[in-house]
């Protein structure tokens, strides 16, 4: 889903073991448990009309989606938030776009 939100993301791999996904800066990571996956999503400032986040909303450098097996996932809602995220990328970051 990632990659069909953004084709020009690439997948490396961090901290040795962790999938990061980034296009002009970190877009999301993966972080599996044991009974979830965490989607970490690297812009705090993307928008999330959808309410799709549901961990981490006062960290200042990135949100997370929780996701156990039989959650579903608002796929149009994450696909615009990945999209989000990568257009604030390609205008500076979120950081720069937060000091205005």
């Amino acid at each position: 889903m990632i990659h069909e939100a953004d084709p020009e993301i690439e997948e490396v791999i961090k901290r040795r073991v962790q999938p990061y996904f980034v296009h002009e800066g970190n877009v999301a990571a993966l972080l599996a448990t044991k009974d979830h996956v965490n989607v970490y999503i690297y812009d705090p400032i993307a928008p999330d009309p959808q309410k799709i986040i549901n961990q981490g909303h006062n960290n200042t450098s990135a949100r997370a989606i929780q996701l156990y097996e039989t959650d579903a996932l608002h796929e149009e809602a994450f696909s615009n938030l990945i999209k989000a995220v990568v257009a604030n990328n390609k205008a500076g970051g979120w950081r720069k776009l937060q000091a205005y």
